[in-house]
């Protein structure tokens, strides 16, 4: 609810100090660069982030997807689970959520930002699955923010 009041006034303060400078500095011009410009930033919002970002993810989540299917998560996941079962004790031992959680701590510790938020927040639904209280985060998801 607040960030809809904060994109409000972003629009109300660029819009007055647009009119100012109509009026005041006499810039006719400076709706026509508005409306330039948000059709710019619009173009680069979705060809230069989005588009490869969400190519990112398709990447990694593929990936993912061939390790759980060919059992490569669930072998290093068994490797690592003395270590996340200390980390996370509420996580049953041959639970996809400890695969999915390693697979996010590998693709941070090597450095890969993008591709780790899919891996995360796939670990995070599944950690929502195991919550009890679907409207309170678990210990588990606490400690996988954090």
């Amino acid at each position: 609810m607040v960030l809809n009041y904060i994109w409000v006034g972003f629009f109300l303060v660029g819009f007055v100090v647009a009119i100012i400078q109509a009026v005041v500095f006499q810039d006719i011009d400076v709706f026509q660069r508005i409306i330039t410009n948000t059709f710019d930033m619009s173009k680069f919002a979705v060809m230069d982030i989005a588009l490869p970002l969400a190519g990112v993810m398709t990447l990694w989540l593929g990936f993912m997807s061939i390790g759980e299917k060919a059992g490569a998560i669930n072998f290093l996941s068994r490797i690592v689970g003395p270590f996340f079962s200390k980390l996370f004790p509420e996580i049953p031992k041959n639970h996809p959520a400890n695969g999915q959680l390693l697979m996010n701590f590998s693709a941070n510790m090597l450095g890969l930002d993008n591709a780790a938020t899919p891996l995360g927040l796939k670990a995070m639904q599944s950690l929502q699955d195991l919550n009890p209280k679907k409207e309170v985060a678990s210990n588990a998801q606490i400690m996988f923010c954090t």
